[in-house]
């Protein structure tokens, strides 16, 4: 590794920006190349999640880096879900059962743009908009790309490429095109999509409904959430099947059939988007999908990061947190390792790859959870067991919602293995009633509880390692 190697960085979103300004600051001229217009001047958000949720793992990186207070700034605190029936009844169920800890909805715009300032207020960093990659040459580390606005072609000569460029990476594109290495590749899609509406201000500007929660209308095969955003709108997301149900994407083809679906499943919902037509018919239906692959690296001239090695469905909120994550592990290793590139690249992924493996599957877990489960009345008395053990024993007991969400000291692999395991040992607890929910525990009894859930969750864990499972 030098200072002075040319590395260029493919894709100016959120992890790139993050990664090309934390590299800056190490000392490193970092190049990065970013196909669409400059987010800061002008609007790209349409077919992108407007709003993301931020946790403590994108906190960390973002603190890393020194940014974290700007961004603190324009978020707003999402205490936990807020789940509406089709009656137009609500009923809430926090995050954790620990004070302080919580979610933040935040504009995915404003935070890239804060990043792309704070990286370009340095020396070592250019920044080039609208500048398309279209391939690269991975045996020779040269990136070619397309000029948007001149429509001219050209190439860049580099010692170190980042490909940090989304779910449809190009160079993860070029790695298994060119075949110089044995690359495995996997991209699996939800059989749903989702499609972005709004919530709009009221006359004041104010929020129409609690700005304190992420909103859920679970409907078993289809939902609804919304997120506040600082104007006093919610960014509301329906996740619907393609072509399955009486209602999908391909039939709601109507006005009639748009009002029909939304007056009998989000009544409550429908009476706050005045302009649900125009806006179903208009904004553009996404898909959901989970990337895998393997090697992120090739010769220690390449690697891959973010999306572009794992992109994730975004049920447990941790798809920017996971790729800030990145940035931190990699900024770990740079500190232990003085090495070259690829050993530095081979270490990473080798440190990396499970954990963003098990919060891909902690996601597609979490999109089940929150479609079907939320309003089982099991699955009410589990999380009001875990909110109660939680408050009572904040460093004995977390949940696997708080060791993924809260808990950056927990990896993702063990959050997903020890949290299963607890669900499974709480689950099998209430179906052989030792554990009465409807009833307020004192503090001892819920010692009893903890204990038994941890030898049981212990058990679990054991057998499944016998099982080589673990």
């Amino acid at each position: 590794m030098n200072k002075k190697d040319n590395i260029v960085v493919i894709g100016a979103g959120l992890c790139g920006s993050l990664l090309a300004l934390r590299l800056a600051q190490r000392g490193y001229k970092v190049a990065m190349y970013e196909s669409r217009p400059d987010l800061r001047t002008t609007d790209i958000s349409a077919g992108r999640s407007i709003n993301l949720a931020l946790s403590d793992r994108g906190f960390k990186a973002l603190r890393l880096a020194g940014v974290e207070e700007k961004a603190r700034e324009i978020c707003i605190p999402m205490y936990g879900r807020l789940i509406h029936d089709t009656e137009g009844n609500t009923f809430a169920s926090n995050y954790s059962g620990r004070n302080g800890e919580y979610i933040n909805s935040i504009s995915r715009g404003d935070l890239n743009g804060i990043l792309l300032t704070e990286a370009e207020n340095h020396e070592n960093v250019t920044i080039h908009f609208n500048k398309k990659c279209t391939s690269v040459d991975i045996e020779n580390t040269i990136v070619h790309f397309k000029d948007y606005e001149t429509k001219e072609e050209f190439s860049v000569n580099a010692d170190v490429v980042f490909g940090t460029d989304g779910a449809g990476s190009i160079l993860r594109k070029s790695y298994y095109l060119e075949r110089k290495f044995l690359f495995s590749y996997s991209q699996n899609y939800l059989t749903h999509g989702y499609k972005e509406l709004e919530i709009p201000a009221d006359a004041l500007g104010k929020h129409q409904i609690s700005k304190d929660h992420l909103h859920i209308w679970p409907r078993g095969k289809y939902m609804l959430i919304a997120l506040p955003n600082l104007d006093g709108s919610f960014t509301v997301t329906l996740f619907l099947s393609y072509d399955e149900g009486e209602y999908n994407f391909n039939n709601l083809t109507t006005e009639e059939k748009i009002t029909e679906f939304f007056e009998k499943e989000f009544p409550d919902a429908l009476k706050l988007i005045p302009s649900i037509k125009d806006e179903f018919f208009n904004n553009p239906t996404g898909a959901l999908g989970t990337v895998k692959c393997s090697p992120w690296s090739y010769k220690g001239n390449t690697l891959l990061m973010g999306d572009a090695a794992h992109a994730i469905v975004p049920f447990y909120g941790q798809g920017m947190n996971a790729s800030f994550e990145d940035v931190t592990v990699f900024d770990e290793i740079l500190d232990r390792c003085d090495g070259s590139w690829e050993e530095v690249f081979k270490e990473y992924q080798k440190q990396r790859k499970e954990d963003t493996d098990a919060i891909a599957d902690l996601a597609i877990d979490n999109y089940y959870e929150m479609r079907d489960h939320v309003a089982n009345p099991l699955f009410k008395q589990k999380r009001k067991i875990e909110m109660d053990l939680e408050s009572n024993f904040p460093t004995e007991y977390f949940s696997k919602y708080s060791m993924v969400t809260f808990n950056d000291e927990i990896s993702y692999s063990k959050a997903m293995k020890k949290g299963r395991a607890q669900d499974k040992a709480l689950l099998n607890l209430i179906a052989d009633n030792e554990v009465i929910t409807s009833l307020d525990m004192t503090k001892e009894e819920l010692a009893v509880v903890l204990k038994k859930v941890q030898e049981e969750t212990n058990e679990i864990l054991e057998e499944d390692k016998v099982a080589g499972l673990k």
